[in-house]
């Protein structure tokens, strides 16, 4: 993501609104039409704005939203079909958008104070160019999107202790090492990492379902404005005022995947929504992340089914995930070690010697070389070696083990 500028939303004396004096653009407010007129993920849509722009992709919709659909000499047969069903679909919309005041070259109606990101500015997320006609037509964004690598957090939500636990613990790690987390702000383990983010006192991003005026659930409309205060922002792609449906929470997925360098399941149940953001991260070439739980538990069988399809990577820290979004060669996690034991070093035929040894009564070196299994002078050359260690010790008449 990169992050300056951008059309800014301003609030008005007396009424709230967004501010388009001086914005002069027809593609942005045709953008901000289409956001209202299509549904999320709608491809044909996004064919006929590349193909068209979006002014000239909206006045070509009014035109036909009528009547019989003019469609292009060179559309194919198929083409010509999805795009008569598409119109069909759009129409009865694209009259009442009409209706309320979205017309060309006029601005829309007041919205709720929010500003709309597109395709060229500055702020726009690159990672949303992924999802190719699928992308989104504009954003409506409250808040600041920002300059940092962003990790996508997501799970269930009916988590369970541990995983909400887990949540806020690579949120923090995430943060504190510069990094914005992206979640649904959603209960459970969305909710957990965006606290988790704020604690550390970094940067989260809330992607919605519906309008950015709606908090859904309404119980985390808290945690939503303090995310936007803390230097964050809440990111929708349908206009405010929309309300979220259930398709619209599918298709919202989508963009939690693409807004992150990598996505990371915490907990998700076997058909969990969770696992949608996921497969739309592997779908645009992501990796994917799952926190592995107790294998009784119901609430990550989930994550335990992307595990062993291959279909993600197992991650149980911060630095972990950091590896997984980061750069190859530059980002890997530290290597873990085990604790240290008194015999790690020592070569096996040493190993031998010294579990030959007893720790009370010294054993002679030939005693010592018979348990062993070895010759009498590879056991007096172990037992030299494991003396200069610590590991053993001479007796005078024998050899005994040094405790470890």
């Amino acid at each position: 993501m990169t992050a300056e500028g951008g059309l800014t939303g301003r609030t008005t004396t007396g009424s709230v609104g967004t501010d388009w004096r001086g914005v002069g653009d027809e593609e942005r407010w045709a953008r901000a039409a289409w956001s209202a007129l299509a549904e999320p993920g709608d491809e044909v849509a996004g064919a006929l704005l590349a193909q068209l722009g979006a002014a000239e992709a909206w006045r070509w919709v009014v035109a036909n939203a009528g009547g019989r659909t003019a469609l292009p000499q060179s559309a194919s047969p198929r083409a010509a079909a999805r795009l008569s069903r598409a119109v069909a679909r759009w129409g009865p919309r694209a009259r009442r958008l009409g209706e309320e005041g979205w017309s060309p070259g006029g601005p829309p109606p007041t919205r709720a104070a929010a500003r709309v990101v597109v395709p060229g500015d500055p702020d726009w997320p690159s990672g949303l160019d992924a999802l190719g006609a699928g992308a989104p037509s504009c954003l409506w964004v409250r808040g600041e999107l920002g300059a940092a690598a962003v990790v996508a957090l997501v799970g269930a939500r009916a988590a369970t202790a541990y995983g909400e636990g887990v949540a806020v613990d690579l949120a923090v790690g995430l943060a504190q090492a510069g990094r914005v987390v992206v979640s649904g702000g959603a209960y459970g383990i969305d909710a957990a990492a965006h606290r988790g983010a704020l604690a550390a006192g970094g940067r989260t991003v809330v992607v919605v379902a519906g309008g950015v005026d709606r908090a859904y659930p309404a119980g985390n409309a808290r945690l939503v404005e303090e995310a936007v205060a803390s230097g964050g922002a809440v990111v929708g792609e349908v206009p405010p005022g929309s309300l979220p449906t259930r398709s619209r929470f599918l298709q919202r997925n989508r963009l939690i995947a693409a807004l992150g360098s990598a996505t990371v399941v915490v907990e998700a149940a076997w058909r969990s929504g969770a696992l949608s953001t996921a497969h739309h991260a592997l779908r645009i070439g992501r990796p994917v992340g799952a926190v592995p739980g107790p294998v009784t538990s119901m609430a990550s069988a989930g994550c335990h089914r992307l595990l062993r399809d291959g279909a993600a990577v197992c991650v149980t820290d911060a630095a972990e995930v950091l590896e997984l979004a980061g750069a190859i060669g530059t980002d890997a996690a530290p290597e873990r070690e085990g604790p240290a034991r008194a015999l790690d070093g020592v070569d096996p035929l040493a190993r031998r010697v010294h579990d030959a040894l007893g720790t009370r009564a010294p054993r002679p070196a030939e005693t010592v070389a018979r348990a062993a299994g070895v010759s009498s002078a590879e056991a007096i050359a172990a037992l030299g070696l494991l003396e200069l260690a610590g590991l053993a010790r001479n007796e005078g008449g024998g050899w005994t083990a040094s405790p470890v």
